[in-house]
């Protein structure tokens, strides 16, 4: 059996991270929006990663502000709805980049699509820039088309990055075959295939999102953001979590 506190070897060697937060995430304590403390606690983490000498970009979702998907059902035209979604991700993102130059870490935010006066838009080759110059890099708007999730957003540009693995925090320490808090019997997996995750539909990211982290060989790394430190320390494969390889 995996000893969840020690799973060093597990972890593939890390110089360029993807960290992909729900705007949930964001909420903290509140039911709507932003918290700033928990904002500001993310940002002490990411700190604490970046400082170990590893370079660090992000995509974080909308939940927090709007859904798309909510939107529709409320009567939205969808393609409406996601750019809706998408331009609250650019204010999720201009609040982690407000924490985190807060605490000392130079940090831009690119755009999918183009918001000249708040944000530069995404160029490939200056974000891996602005990495290798230590700085950190907070992707916005998705992918910039409708459709399309920021899970997906978060793997796509995990891959243009060439990052070494895509860490996913959410409200759980990893992936359960049932809602762990609603099923006291949930089985939780240490380490679980792609192939596992499409084909028991087990809801970790969209299954377009897991399909491109599979062709590019990058491992999805789920973890809790619960509670503090968390994310350096699985960063060093101590504590819970799950590896989809």
């Amino acid at each position: 059996m995996t000893d969840k506190f020690n799973r060093k070897a597990e972890m593939p060697e890390l110089k360029r991270i993807m960290l992909k937060l729900s705007g949930e995430a964001l909420m903290g304590v509140k039911d709507y929006g932003i918290d700033p403390a928990m904002v500001t606690r993310i940002a002490r983490e990411v700190k604490e990663v970046h400082d170990n000498g590893i370079q660090v970009c992000i995509v974080v979702g909308a939940g927090n502000i709007f859904r798309g998907m909510s939107g529709v059902a409320s009567g939205i035209d969808r393609t409406s709805a996601d750019h809706m979604g998408m331009l609250a991700t650019v204010m999720n993102s201009i609040a982690i980049q407000s924490a985190l130059e807060e605490i000392g870490l130079d940090t831009r935010v690119q755009s999918a699509f183009p918001i000249a006066s708040v944000c530069e838009p995404y160029i490939r080759r200056k974000a891996m820039r602005h990495m290798e110059k230590g700085r950190v890099v907070v992707f916005a708007a998705g992918t910039g088309n409708p459709f399309f999730t920021t899970d997906s957003a978060a793997a796509l540009r995990a891959a243009e990055m060439n990052c070494d693995g895509l860490f996913k925090g959410t409200q759980v320490d990893g992936i359960y075959n049932a809602d762990p808090k609603k099923d006291a019997n949930a089985k939780k997996y240490d380490t679980i295939s792609f192939m596992h995750v499409l084909r028991d539909d087990l809801k970790v990211m969209d299954a377009a999102a897991i399909a491109l982290c599979r062709e590019n060989n990058i491992p999805i790394i789920v973890f809790s953001l619960e509670n503090e430190g968390n994310f350096n320390s699985v960063i060093k494969g101590e504590g819970a979590f799950t590896i989809v390889q």
